[in-house]
């Protein structure tokens, strides 16, 4: 264990790597997950949001922070989208460098042509682990045909500020193909990476290489498991760092920190290992910010039926059910299972299981689409 709480300290020299959760057909058997919207919470972009989302729309000029919060709070309500706000400045009044050299070898310096400072503030939708997540591809949709009330320009036509909205709404009267009629005031939406995370984040491809180090000699890793998919019964969330400068701390320091992970790394081995004594065919994974352990190796998930709902194995979903909470009768609330105090997850969820191959894609978990 020693061995494995070094290699885990050494994660977070490293920047962490995206994930790729692409949520499969079976994740609607999990229960409805409700967006909070309290009108006295500002909702702030930060780093743990992400790391892909949605750019809906931006903001500038007087009353700019009040539209975004508007807008925020009516799609959390009325649309159940987890919005955020993201103020950036912008300062156009300093020098570049520009192209060529000057006469005494000095790069040339030169001048916004439109000077001036101004802050920007967007409103940025989701939090999507992957850029190839369906319900990605399903809240972009949405967003570019929905018409939030705080957008429509209707009754706001006098201040300069309001002048925008309605400006907004008079261009998409203006438009005359079926296509471009059908958007609505977000029509313009893009997917986007969390600005505020680092770009190493987002470079990691494949199997990393230190992932693979961290299962390396682990008994009943999940790489080691030769089916095609297994099923998430229990996660132990450790601790990730991304900053730079605490990574260089670590560095310099030799500070064997991730002491969290180390410990959500033996919780994992110790089920794992109590579920093989009583002949649960368990396996264990760990990656830069947990560990989780599987049940089970499947060849395949099930079948998806002609009205495009997903059949799911017997066998997966006898496992789905002996490890999933039990509901608290009268209540909203789960009881979840445990061994020796340990708690496995609410809802198992099947998951593809990571190969070592150099084809593999996978730098945390790769949920089936």
């Amino acid at each position: 264990m020693r061995n494995l709480q070094l290699t885990l300290a050494a994660v977070l020299v490293l920047a962490t790597s995206a994930a790729a959760l692409a949520l499969p057909p079976w994740a609607r058997l999990i229960p409805f997950k409700s967006v909070d919207a309290d009108v006295n919470e500002e909702y702030k972009l930060t780093d743990s949001n992400g790391p892909w989302m949605i750019m809906a729309t931006s903001f500038s000029g007087p009353g700019a922070a009040q539209d975004a919060h508007n807008l925020v709070l009516e799609l959390r309500k009325d649309h159940n989208m987890e919005a955020y706000v993201y103020e950036q400045s912008y300062d156009f009044t300093e020098t570049i460098d520009g192209l060529g050299y000057n006469q005494y070898g000095e790069r040339k310096k030169m001048r916004y042509a439109d000077e001036g400072k101004y802050t920007s503030i967007a409103v940025l939708v989701g939090n999507f682990d992957s850029v190839d997540d369906s319900k990605l591809k399903d809240a972009l949709d949405d967003l570019k045909k929905a018409h939030p009330k705080c957008l429509s320009g209707d009754n706001s036509e006098t201040s300069q500020h309001d002048a925008i909205k309605y400006l907004r709404r008079k261009i998409r009267e203006a438009v005359t193909t079926d296509e471009k009629a059908k958007k609505g005031p977000m029509g313009h939406a893009f997917v986007s990476r969390n600005p505020l995370l680092p770009d190493e984040y987002f470079q990691q491809k494949g199997v990393d290489p230190l992932v693979l180090k961290m299962n390396d000699g682990v008994a009943n890793s999940l790489l080691d498991c030769e089916g095609k998919y297994s099923v998430r019964v229990a996660t132990f969330t450790g601790a990730t760092e991304v900053d730079a400068k605490k990574i260089q701390e670590i560095v310099e320091g030799n500070i064997v920190s991730g002491s969290r992970l180390a410990v959500a790394a033996e919780k994992a081995e110790r089920l794992t290992a109590k579920l093989r004594k009583q002949g649960v065919p368990a396996y264990v994974f760990h990656d830069r910010s947990e560990s989780m352990v599987t049940v089970g190796s499947f060849n395949s998930v099930g079948t998806e039926r002609s009205d495009g709902k997903m059949e799911i194995d017997p066998q997966i979903n006898r496992v789905i059910n002996d490890f999933r909470a039990t509901p608290v009768p009268g209540t909203a609330n789960f009881t979840p299972k445990t061994i020796d105090g340990v708690p496995f997850d609410v809802q198992p969820v099947p998951v593809t299981v990571p190969k070592k191959s150099v084809g593999s894609s996978y730098a945390k978990w790769n949920f089936l689409k």
